[in-house]
């Protein structure tokens, strides 16, 4: 396992602190890499959302051409 340092605000580290008491995190360490794993969930769906989105418009486009309809520009 690998050791990471980093340097947080005083008000920042209160509100973590706070929540931590809210939710019953014994460490800031727990808390932490529970919050990063969040964060990876997250980014990740976003990914497979945008994925499927892209999916869709070049579907759509597919469609359009075989109808003859000039294709609308992709989003991204």
């Amino acid at each position: 396992m690998e050791n990471v340092s980093l340097k947080i605000e005083e008000n920042f580290m209160n509100a973590i602190n706070k929540v931590m008491k809210k939710h019953n995190y014994m460490t800031k360490t727990e808390f932490i890499r529970e919050a990063i794993r969040d964060k990876i969930r997250k980014l990740e769906e976003k990914e497979i959302i945008e994925d499927v989105d892209m999916m869709s418009q070049i579907k759509t486009t597919e469609r359009n051409l075989k109808k003859g309809t000039k294709p609308k520009e992709f989003k991204y």
